[in-house]
């Protein structure tokens, strides 16, 4: 006697049996729990989850560094470390093409482009994909950070969270913002510094109703982070050397420095990553980024893996330890030798962490912004103390102060920049200076490039949001179903008797796109343009279409037009109804008042 089993009623009669605990737990929740009281817990959930992701990006990292670092390269002796970081490539190439077969955007665009055109839905691979790819890159020495690909992980957890809840979008929204500001609180155990970063990177307004979730989420992932990481910090720095006042000439010498390195880092990234797009295979691209890295981890052996060894070192004037075990380690000794390795780290690390982008890599731009500026800090004050000059500044605030002046310069989140650096080393007692390079660095970096590597191409495409909250809503706004296309088409070579059968007569619109046999726009005819003629049939087959027709007061292009232009249009034009074409084809006209329906419903959704 068989038994058969079905396995697809097992599943339904599962799928049932969760959906009425759901069910249950939800009508709870709605007796029991207000919309504020969920929102906090939920909060408290995600910034436990984000916590939690950073938590296991860290450890697997150290992990993979251990097995490769200690054990491989022990193995294989220490001269063969710059092979490393293309071994992780391939592996990573592997993965991505046969195993995983998604297509990893970098981490904190692709979430700011989900906020703007996507209402925050983030899809679901993305809360495991940089768990598996991103260690594997800075394990094997990649030189990029793993900050990016927490707050990734962290805000499509978040994003799918909301989801399945069927929260709207403005909670959705929150959520992804508390996530980031859990994955940074748990990395760099900096709570405030974290709510900094959501606030200005994500555009969230601060305001009552976001700030208790924020700082639940902050709170909890930190609380997460010593639960699973202990003590154990970033820096392990305590401040020594209090600000002087005769310094300040000094610090914006440094401020002015900060911009134009950040400025260099910014162009950097750019040529290297448009130059890569030339390379239509990604195996070509590994090869030609895999060669070029193991070629710069030869010469400059600090450019391994993330750097926080180098940033420790430095703050504790340890700098000949930074080039130990390396060719160049007899030659650190000699300050000025050591000045100009120093150097080599400042201007390469850019160079390094986008070829470990362009060739498949996976990771962070923020903690080799880090890494740059604190060799550039050290470099500065280095060179302060050893022209001769008779003057001497704090090798170790400096540092400090160079690391914030490149966030501030690179992301252009100065407020992040101070209180990070502020409060993962103590040094609150620099202040001062911190908002003052963080200033000048940021002056300067915005007057030559206006949006930071996180946003460029978001605002290229129009689709980034900003603090100005008028500018925010228009940019994410959907303008695909503001697009009508229920207007009666008509020809130029049509008669006006033609024209009021099959249009006029069938049509409620008193608009007429005029278009040729292959729905090219050629322009508009209006009903005011024929109402003196419409009744008399004597005119029926004399006039013509194209005697009525006339251009539109402007047209919007589908692929070209953004929020903002159509906005700039319809006030420049004083039209009610404006054409919109896409290569050359007529697609149908965008009206002014339903745009601004629109406009006023999207406020109302995304306002917290």
């Amino acid at each position: 006697m068989f038994c058969f089993i079905d396995f697809d009623l097992m599943v339904s009669m599962n799928q049932k049996k969760w959906s009425g605990i759901f069910k249950k737990i939800h009508k709870w929740r709605y007796k029991h729990i207000t919309e504020t009281q969920f929102i906090y817990i939920l909060s408290v959930m995600v910034g436990f989850l984000a916590g939690l992701g950073a938590v296991l990006l860290k450890n697997m990292t150290h992990y993979i560094e251990v097995w490769t670092v200690q054990d491989w390269i022990g193995m294989f002796q220490e001269k063969w470390y710059f092979l490393f970081p293309i071994i992780g490539l391939f592996i990573i190439y592997f993965l991505r093409k046969y195993i995983l077969k998604k297509r990893l955007s970098h981490a904190i665009p692709h979430t700011l482009y989900a906020i703007s055109k996507k209402k925050g839905i983030i899809e679901k691979y993305r809360s495991y994909y940089a768990l598996i790819l991103a260690p594997i890159t800075v394990g094997f020495g990649g030189s990029v950070g793993l900050q990016g690909p927490a707050v990734s992980t962290g805000a499509a957890v978040a994003s799918n969270l909301a989801q399945f809840l069927h929260l709207d979008v403005k909670k959705r929204l929150l959520l992804i913002g508390c996530a980031a500001a859990g994955a940074m609180a748990s990395l760099f155990k900096a709570p405030i510094a974290a709510i900094v970063f959501a606030v200005e990177i994500f555009s969230l307004e601060l305001t009552f109703t976001s700030v208790i979730p924020l700082l639940l989420a902050s709170v909890s992932a930190v609380v997460t982070s010593y639960f699973f990481r202990g003590t154990n910090i970033l820096f392990t720095f305590e401040l020594k050397d209090v600000f002087q006042i005769g310094d300040i000439g000094f610090y914006i010498l440094l401020g002015v420095g900060s911009g134009i390195a950040s400025i260099y880092f910014t162009k950097i990234y750019y040529a290297i990553s448009n130059f890569f797009k030339r390379f239509k295979s990604g195996f070509n691209r590994l090869l030609l980024g895999g060669i070029v890295i193991g070629v710069l981890l030869y010469f400059i052996p600090p450019l391994f893996g993330e750097g926080f060894g180098l940033i420790n070192n430095l703050l504790h004037g340890n700098e000949t330890q930074i080039f130990s075990n390396s060719f160049v380690q007899d030659f650190a000794d000699e300050t000025w030798m050591l000045i100009f390795l120093l150097i080599g780290v400042t201007l390469f690390k850019a160079i390094a962490m986008t070829t470990t982008f362009a060739a498949g890599g996976v990771g962070g731009v923020f903690i080799p912004t880090l890494v740059m500026g604190s060799a550039m800090g050290n470099v500065f004050a280095k060179i302060i103390n050893h022209l001769g000059l008779g003057f001497h500044v704090s090798e170790s605030n400096f540092t400090l102060i160079g690391m914030t002046g490149l966030m501030a310069g690179v992301l252009h989140a100065p407020l992040t920049a101070i209180f990070l650096i502020a409060e993962i080393t103590g040094g609150y007692e620099l202040f001062v200076p911190l908002m003052l390079v963080s200033a000048i660095s940021f002056a300067i970096t915005r007057s030559v490039v206006p949006h930071s590597i996180y946003t460029s191409e978001l605002a290229r495409q129009g689709t980034l949001i900003t603090h100005d909250k008028d500018k925010s809503v228009i940019t994410m706004m959907d303008f695909n179903n503001l697009i009508e296309d229920n207007f009666t088409s008509i020809h130029p070579e049509q008669s006006l008797g033609e024209m009021l059968s099959e249009a006029v007569a069938k049509s409620s619109r008193n608009i007429f796109p005029v278009v040729n046999a292959d729905n090219e726009f050629l322009g508009v005819v209006l009903l005011d343009d024929i109402r003196d003629v419409m009744f008399k049939a004597d005119m029926y087959d004399k006039a013509f279409v194209h005697q009525f027709m006339h251009a539109a007061p402007e047209i919007l292009d589908y692929d070209l037009d953004d929020g903002h232009s159509v906005m700039q249009k319809f006030k420049e034009s004083h039209a009610w109804n404006l054409p919109v074409i896409r290569n050359g084809k007529y697609m149908g006209f965008i009206s002014r008042s339903k745009m601004l329906t629109a406009y006023r419903n999207k406020l109302i959704e995304v306002s917290l």
